[in-house]
């Protein structure tokens, strides 16, 4: 899948991001010279291991009809440098489930919930390849 990105620079750096069949926007925050209208981009990622790690449990959930009847995951980010200069980027995943579902179901909702794909794309190396066209 192709998303592409394109910024409207008379709104300061509101970007519209699309798939081809669903569109969204981000944008930097008024310190940065824009007027903060959409998600910045660490949001969105933050945001994309959240909602996979929600859908795969719900999937599990259904599946295994487990008595949940609230399942809600906040990702917080933390940004930093090594000694050596190399970005640090630490994410901290929080799961809170509600329901009558036993320790044992918990435990492995959370063995789930690290299996997500993009907690296996994050957690995995990532290579990035870009040019000019």
């Amino acid at each position: 899948m192709t998303i592409e990105a394109r910024l409207h620079r008379a709104f300061g750096a509101l970007t519209t991001l699309s798939n081809g069949r669903h569109a969204w926007t981000t944008d930097v925050d008024k310190t940065l010279g824009s007027d903060d209208r959409a998600p910045d981009p660490h949001d969105l990622l933050d945001s994309a291991l959240a909602a996979c790690t929600t859908l795969t449990l719900e999937l599990y959930i259904r599946r295994r009809q487990l008595a949940v009847t609230d399942l809600r995951v906040t990702v917080e980010h933390m940004e930093g440098k090594t000694a050596d200069g190399q970005s640090h980027y630490q994410l901290q995943r929080r799961i809170q489930i509600e329901g009558d579902v036993s320790e044992a179901d918990r435990q492995r909702l959370l063995e789930i919930a690290n299996k997500c794909p993009i907690h296996r794309v994050l957690s995995g190396e990532i290579a990035i390849a870009s040019e000019l066209v």
